[in-house]
């Protein structure tokens, strides 16, 4: 197992093995170049992660496991999404989604549910979806959610 070390500026240098990396294929939507990234945890008890590429080392996104915030988060994965995935009923799936907070106003977060990255965690083999259902907005607000169903 080979150690390579990303140096990036925003969280320095980071060690990492190919074992680590997250493949996606088609890259993110808008980013179709970028296909290898690392997932770092934000902080201990943080339920943040940052999905950090190694393509270039200046591109990280804030994402977090959208049941954190959204309990009842269930999208349907297509069969050509689950196919390219390589999923199977044995797979581990992981599910994330982009974090939004706007500059000092971390009261107005809003998560991507129209958008997951669903992670085979097999193969580290990922992709991010478009899912089509009105009950998942592309900017879901986090904190009226949470009063919503407190």
């Amino acid at each position: 197992m080979t150690m390579t070390t990303l140096l990036s500026p925003r969280f320095g240098a980071i060690p990492f093995t190919e074992e680590d990396v997250v493949s996606m294929p088609d890259g993110l939507l808008g980013f179709p170049d970028f296909t290898r990234y690392l997932i770092l945890q934000h902080r201990d008890g943080s339920p943040f992660r940052w999905l950090q590429c190694l393509d270039e080392p200046t591109l990280a996104f804030l994402i977090v496991d959208p049941s954190h915030y959204v309990s009842e988060y269930a999208p349907t994965l297509s069969d050509e999404a689950q196919a390219s995935l390589e999923l199977d009923a044995e797979s581990p799936v992981l599910v994330y989604t982009i974090v939004t907070i706007p500059r000092g106003m971390p009261e107005k977060m809003t998560i991507n549910l129209a958008g997951p990255i669903v992670i085979n965690g097999a193969n580290r083999k990922a992709s991010q979806l478009v899912i089509d259902d009105p009950q998942y907005s592309v900017r879901h607000s986090v904190f009226d959610s949470a009063r919503v169903a407190a």
